[in-house]
């Protein structure tokens, strides 16, 4: 049998289609134009989604936590919960374009926050490629020179929210199944957003329903495929493949939905996710994995 690091073809290919399933999951969020409140939005996303944890359940009911790792999970579940309801409301605000790129932070927002969650310690260089990052989010969202929108903060704190809750489940991931820890995150969160989204409720029309479950199908493939992309090659390999979700989100959202060609946000990203990509080949030459995958810290 070949080894991951034989197979870097089926990993890009992996990491393409993964790439595609979280640009469909972007299009399907900004096709619902606001109808739905944001809140409800997430909520009927995880509801739907819940129909995928039917394989988890049996891995779900055996387990055994104990008080301190369902004090996690309960922390992991409000972080998540915040970030995804800000990520709904962004894709709200802002073009698909700006989001995808502003995604890109949270891996960084990851590396900034193991110093203080897992006693990282910070070279130079991965110092370097941080600010790099964060002049590219500069780049994106250029203070001073345009009117920023509150979708622009709301993807700030949703890089924060999703660094958080990856941070959290890398603490669970040596503990429990790794079905558990999915599973128990998509439970968590729809009880996390019940009641934001019984604040705001609107009733919701088929069509809405059925963009939505369409929206949890592609979050779930996506997942799928990501999986297979690091079974199949490193992660150095697979993380640059993720630049093409920039390229189709720029690309969609000038054909469907009327949005401008911005090169300052096409910049930025780039710059970000160049950043990215050096910092997880550093630690691929330290033998140590704390950066995520781009598309690890997605909903």
């Amino acid at each position: 049998m070949e080894s991951a690091s034989q197979r870097p073809g089926w990993g890009i290919f992996w990491m393409i289609v993964t790439g595609l399933c979280f640009v469909a999951v972007t299009a399907l969020v900004k096709l619902l134009g606001g109808r739905i409140p944001a809140a409800e939005s997430a909520f009927l996303r995880y509801v739907l989604g819940l129909v995928f944890l039917i394989p988890m359940w049996r891995a779900m009911r055996e387990v055994r936590l104990t008080p301190r790792q369902w004090g996690i999970f309960t922390i992991r579940g409000a972080m998540h919960t915040g970030g995804v309801m800000l990520w709904f409301y962004a894709m709200t605000r802002i073009p698909i374009a700006e989001v995808t790129a502003m995604n890109y932070l949270n891996p960084v927002y990851v590396t900034i926050l193991a110093v203080f969650v897992l006693g990282e310690r910070l070279a130079v260089r991965r110092v370097m490629a941080i600010v790099a990052a964060l002049v590219g989010a500069l780049i994106i969202l250029r203070p001073g020179f345009r009117e920023l929108d509150p979708g622009h903060i709301a993807m700030l704190a949703t890089a924060l929210f999703f660094a958080g809750s990856y941070l959290t489940a890398k603490i669970l991931a040596g503990e429990v199944p790794a079905s558990v820890v999915v599973g128990l995150l998509s439970i968590t969160v729809t009880i996390g957003l019940a009641p934001f989204a019984w604040a705001v409720w609107v009733t919701p029309s088929l069509w809405d329903l059925a963009v939505l479950f369409a929206v949890a199908c592609f979050a779930t493939a996506g997942h799928y495929s990501m999986t297979l992309a690091f079974a199949a090659a490193p992660v150095t390999v697979t993380q640059p493949v993720t630049f093409l979700q920039l390229v189709w989100s720029v690309a969609i959202g000038a054909a469907f939905f009327g949005e401008a060609i911005d090169p300052y946000v096409i910049t930025g990203g780039t710059l970000i996710l160049a950043a990215v990509v050096f910092i997880t080949w550093r630690e691929a030459v330290l033998k140590r994995r704390v950066t995520p995958a781009v598309p690890e810290t997605k909903t």
